[in-house]
């Protein structure tokens, strides 16, 4: 079956150079949106361009970084630019660390924090007067993190749990003004920020399963389907909801 739920749209992409943010540029623009992908990984982003060829959509690489305000808006007003409007924002850029939580440095705190949580508020706001104008959507990464105790993921869970109460105040906020916002909570997926995972020094070893799917690590692409969905016009009464795909992690 070909599904086309994104011709004719709009959509910008951060994360765009691997794993969830690749795979979701890759299959909006297969069902043929004109896609921006965003990450700061300059070299791997172009690969994500040059592998759009061929499909019903286009993916065009803007290096950009979402930590920093000037950072975002030149992100935005880019993407703009290009495509003359935005109907969908999906925010996928993040960074993930591991370690005991009385040793988390400040520093490493305030990373996790800034491009995690503070880059996905910049993106939000910056592309909400586009978004008003469109009546379009906002997609945001959240995580299992937010819902449950994960170990040795302090900052990682502060940010995650943070970007879904952003979510669903952006959901009420801007509801009747036709814009909506909602949530994908990844569990453990098969991608390059999962596969730095080890286990802290002295750890308790059984605090693993916590984190783990009774089966499989699921895939980039489980996610970016199910972020087509959300972000498409067949999930148009969805807003401010979150969905876990997690392999029953937390069931």
């Amino acid at each position: 079956m070909v599904l086309e739920r994104f011709n004719g749209k709009h959509v910008l992409v951060t994360g765009g150079a691997s794993g969830i943010g690749r795979s979701t540029a890759l299959r909006l623009a297969d069902e043929g949106a004109a896609v921006v992908a965003v990450d700061v990984n300059a070299e791997a982003l172009a690969a994500v361009a040059d592998g759009a060829t061929g499909l019903a959509g286009s993916i065009l690489a803007r290096p950009g970084d979402v930590s920093t305000e000037d950072g975002v808006r030149s992100i935005v007003s880019g993407a703009v630019d290009a495509l003359g409007s935005l109907d969908v924002v999906v925010n996928v850029a993040g960074v993930l660390s591991f370690g005991h939580s009385h040793e988390l440095t400040l520093d490493e705190w305030n990373r996790l924090i800034t491009i995690n949580l503070t880059g996905t508020f910049l993106m939000c706001r910056e592309s909400l007067p586009h978004l008003l104008a469109s009546r379009g959507n906002i997609v945001n990464i959240a995580s299992t993190a937010a819902h449950a105790g994960q170990p040795w993921a302090l900052a990682y869970s502060a940010s995650k749990g943070g970007v879904l109460a952003m979510t669903r105040e952006l959901a009420v906020e801007y509801a009747k003004a036709g814009v909506r916002c909602n949530s994908v909570s990844p569990g453990a997926i098969d991608t390059p920020i999962t596969a730095s995972f080890s286990v802290p020094e002295g750890a308790n070893p059984k605090l693993i399963n916590r984190v783990m799917p009774l089966g499989a690590f699921g895939t980039p692409e489980g996610i970016a389907a199910t972020i087509a969905y959300v972000a498409s016009d067949e999930a148009s009464h969805m807003n401010g909801a979150d969905i876990r795909v997690d392999g029953a992690t937390l069931s």
